[in-house]
């Protein structure tokens, strides 16, 4: 992938879209496809085909799809699920149809099941019963995995999957309702340390244990694979090491300064007790990860002050 080649970021609204962005200009990419004023309906089949007809992308980065938290998931299953397939399917096959060299498509931990080994491994994939909260959006996120494996065997397609740890990092949604746990948990703290509010509330018993992984070193190594992998096997994206959600909401607690108590509801669901990838693979082929889980915290806690400081 040149400084040249024209690339494309399909859904660059979302979490990993914007810092695929912001990597791609920082690291001097001057051809990537501007969809900042029009950009079609990424479900929508006809409207892709033009978008692709008429942009000719080299290079397709697919971070686009509908995702959230626990919540979320319990409540628009049909959605999250049928949104990330449509997008997958539309954008996968346009790529082949107008001649993309290489597509790589991000994936999710919650593909693997709930009684994977641990740390996961990619040979776990669809090997038992996945998390029950998550179910519906991990099947549908396998089934992307495996029509890059399709497309590779029958067309001779260039298209890789990475499947990344719990992404965090600015740019996330920090709605209360269906958000991701560290955006969540930042939003609330934050909204109640301003009001003097004494306790924060945390869904489920706060043992679960994630692999939490700043959004920018997921572009980093996105773009890393891009350049030097195409095996139709996945590649796992982690940093190495799992924390529980008390200790995440602990260190989030101390970043945010907020002072009052945590208090957590074990009426929630907790989801997967365990949730670590084994990244040896990516770690061999000689990247790492850049930013810590502190410093990670530290950024996009001031992301969110930065664009949220009038509406809280």
């Amino acid at each position: 992938m040149d400084l040249t080649d024209r690339i494309y970021v399909a859904g660059s609204e979302t979490l990993v879209g914007k810092a695929l962005l912001r990597r791609l200009d920082s690291a001097g990419y001057f051809n990537v496809v501007d969809t900042s004023s029009v950009e079609p309906d990424l479900t929508d089949g006809a409207s892709v085909n033009a978008y692709f007809e008429a942009t000719r992308p080299n290079y397709v980065f697919l971070a686009a799809g509908k995702s959230g938290g626990i919540r979320a998931n319990q409540k628009y299953p049909a959605d999250l699920m049928l949104n990330n397939l449509l997008i997958q399917c539309q954008i996968i096959r346009s790529a082949q149809r107008h001649g993309a060299r290489k597509l790589l498509y991000v994936a999710s931990s919650c593909s693997y099941p709930r009684s994977s080994p641990q740390p996961m491994q990619v040979r776990s994939l669809m090997t038992g019963p996945l998390e029950s909260t998550s179910e519906a959006y991990a099947m549908a996120k396998i089934a992307g995995i495996k029509l890059c494996q399709a497309y590779q065997q029958q067309h001779g397609a260039d298209m890789i999957s990475v499947i990344p740890g719990d992404v965090f990092g600015p740019g996330d949604d920090f709605g209360l309702e269906d958000s991701h746990v560290i955006a969540a948990l930042i939003r609330k703290m934050h909204q109640a340390k301003i009001d003097g509010v004494p306790t924060v509330e945390v869904w489920g018993s706060g043992l679960p244990r994630r692999e939490f992984i700043f959004v920018d070193d997921v572009a980093d190594a996105a773009i890393f694979l891009m350049q030097s992998y195409s095996d139709p096997t996945p590649v796992n994206l982690g940093n190495g090491s799992e924390i529980s959600i008390k200790d995440i909401a602990e260190l989030i607690r101390k970043v945010v300064g907020y002072n009052g108590q945590l208090r957590f509801d074990y009426t929630k669901p907790d989801g997967m007790p365990l949730k670590a990838l084994d990244s040896s693979e990516l770690m061999a082929m000689g990247w790492r990860p850049k930013v810590s889980l502190e410093r990670g915290l530290e950024e996009t806690y001031r992301w969110f002050l930065d664009t949220t400081k009038d509406d809280v």
